[in-house]
């Protein structure tokens, strides 16, 4: 008998197989006491096994390229956390063996980042994944990996560190779903990036049966356990429907009464280039540079180490739009020459454009790189702040920019909601605006974005998220200046259309999104998608939201 369940959509497709599982590693080593004596001989243990997990990551990070690099380079410095490392010492030097060692150690610090409530807990998979690859080498039992299958299949997991989701084999992963995580976790931000059908934050995802057959729906969220063969059938004939209309959709993107709503790519460097060319971006509408600086958190990448990278992103885009956001250090992306280590909540703390003009010599590097960059090229180089809060932000930001010599129009981001309220002061300063609707949704709602829990909260849909993109796009088009979504709200098609109804002037989004959003922007007029918003900020409920803009957009 056919069931449906219900998670959040995060990548969109549509995936048909057997259930596989998530294989894991043994979690809790044994506790035994050690003599004295073989406390160094542990030690020198735990320190190899780290090295090496650090080692494999960075080296599938290599092979996956792109953001996942970033993301598997960033995991690699957790895993050689300095304290981490010196309370595995101090638990091994009184009688624990190195397995038990690590293991205490990461519980210890993922019970402090919980009770302190630090943005960092929702890194909580991540912190597990190295934990688990650490000490299943030292237990010499099988990593933490994905299950062996020479078929395809749609893989199950509690959870997936970005060290599995990066490697996905897409020709055997048909999609994926897990019981945590949610629509802005790393794990998501990588599916989309790969164009892999993922569902996350489903409740009993774990529970389905190895082998049931699944369809899995990446646009809507919907898992149907054991559907039947006409239904199958059904679903992968409109499933081919979908992707003979994407492949017909092509050029700018328009509404279908010719109003032009540019399409842009998320890209985290140089790698992402070609799949943002392949699927017809206009340009660039987030280049997020922090992905350079993680390389190594010890210290900032040289100036010309910056003109190099950024360089060859800015000539991918010959008459392009590329906007760059300037270093967005804090919270989940700390750095230990730029971000404090003993704030209780670094996401309320000093971060992204606070860290800046805190450490004035490294944006002052960065905006001279840019600018340094940008010379010759016939692109349209665009900057933005990240995590501006008000006019005083934009403006010592604006002023940064002229002291660098930056010939290029600068911008803030509308990530906190007094940015989004206070629109109009701040761009008497800066002359665009981009709204980062994962972290607006976040400040808007105190849900943090990593907590599958909240899901609810951080669906974009929610009308009081509408509201303030309303009141952003609204300042923006009474000052005759943009006003674009970068954040994951625009990979969403139909989302797509509620935004430019609200008088968005531009999406960006991960490339695998584009030509879906192009496919359904080019369905409507302006005049549907501004009914479709009106009728989605009038609901009170992110499901009901939805289901209106649905109704006035198919005519019901």
């Amino acid at each position: 008998m056919e069931k449906t369940l219900r998670g959040v959509g995060v990548s969109h497709g549509v995936a048909i197989g057997q259930v596989r599982h998530m294989g894991t590693a043994v979690l809790e080593p044994a506790t035994v006491q050690i003599p004295t004596e073989d406390a160094p001989r542990e030690q020198a243990r735990a320190k190899a096994a780290v090295d090496a997990v650090a080692a494999d990551l960075i080296a599938r990070g290599n092979l996956a390229g792109g953001e996942a690099q970033a993301v598997l380079e960033a995991q690699a410095l957790m895993a050689q956390d300095p304290e981490l490392m010196a309370d595995v010492e101090r638990r091994i030097a009184v009688g624990s063996s190195a397995e038990r060692g690590v293991y205490d150690a990461f519980a210890a610090y993922r019970a402090l980042l919980a009770a302190a409530g630090e943005y960092l807990a929702g890194r909580v998979a991540d912190l597990d994944d190295v934990r688990n690859r650490i000490v299943a080498r030292l237990m010499g039992v099988p990593m933490p990996g994905l299950p062996d299958s020479d078929e395809p299949y749609v893989l199950l997991a509690r959870d997936l560190a970005p060290a599995d989701t990066a490697l996905l084999d897409p020709t055997l992963v048909l999609g994926f779903v897990t019981e945590e995580g949610g629509p802005t976790s790393h794990s998501a931000i990588l599916a989309r990036a790969m164009g892999v059908p993922a569902v996350v934050a489903l409740p009993g995802a774990t529970e389905i049966a190895e082998g049931v057959v699944v369809a899995v729906d990446g646009s809507s969220g919907e898992v149907l356990i054991g559907p039947s063969q006409a239904h199958q059938d059904e679903l992968r004939q409109l499933a081919a429907e979908r992707k003979a209309a994407l492949a017909a959709s092509s050029g700018p993107g328009r509404t279908s009464d010719g109003h032009l709503v540019p399409l842009l790519a998320n890209v985290g460097g140089p790698a992402d280039v070609a799949a943002a060319l392949a699927a017809g971006a206009e340009g660039v509408g987030l280049f997020r540079t922090e992905f350079l600086f993680l390389d190594d958190s010890k210290r900032a990448p040289s100036e010309a180490a910056q003109v190099e990278a950024y360089r060859r992103v800015l000539e991918a885009f010959p008459e392009g739009r590329v906007v760059v956001r300037v270093l967005d250090a804090g919270a989940d992306k700390p750095l230990d020459f730029l971000t404090p280590a003993d704030e209780p909540n670094p996401a309320l703390g000093v971060r992204g454009l606070r860290t800046l003009l805190e450490h004035p010599e490294v944006l002052h590097t960065q905006l001279r790189a840019l600018a340094t960059a940008a010379q010759g090229l016939p692109v349209h180089l665009e900057v933005m702040a990240p995590m501006v809060a008000d006019r005083a932000d934009a403006k010592a930001f604006a002023q940064a920019c002229r002291e660098a010599g930056l010939r290029a129009k600068f911008g803030a981001m509308v990530e906190i909601p007094s940015a989004a309220l206070r629109a109009r002061a701040i761009l008497e300063e800066v002359e665009f605006l981009s709204l980062g609707t994962n972290d607006l949704a976040q400040y808007t709602f105190a849900a943090d974005r990593q907590v599958g829990a909240l899901a609810r909260l951080q669906d974009p849909w929610q009308p009081a998220l509408l509201d303030l993109v309303a009141a952003a796009a609204s300042a923006a088009q009474a000052a005759g200046k943009s006003c674009g979504v970068c954040g994951e709200a625009a990979a969403d098609p139909l989302l797509a259309c509620v935004l430019i109804g609200l008088g968005v002037t531009s999406l960006s989004m991960g490339a695998a999104s584009i030509p879906y959003v192009r496919a359904s922007l080019g369905t409507f007029t302006l005049a549907q998608c501004r009914r479709a918003a009106e009728a989605a900020r009038a609901a009170d409920s992110a499901e009901e939201a939805r289901l209106a803009a649905q109704q006035v957009l198919s005519g019901e």
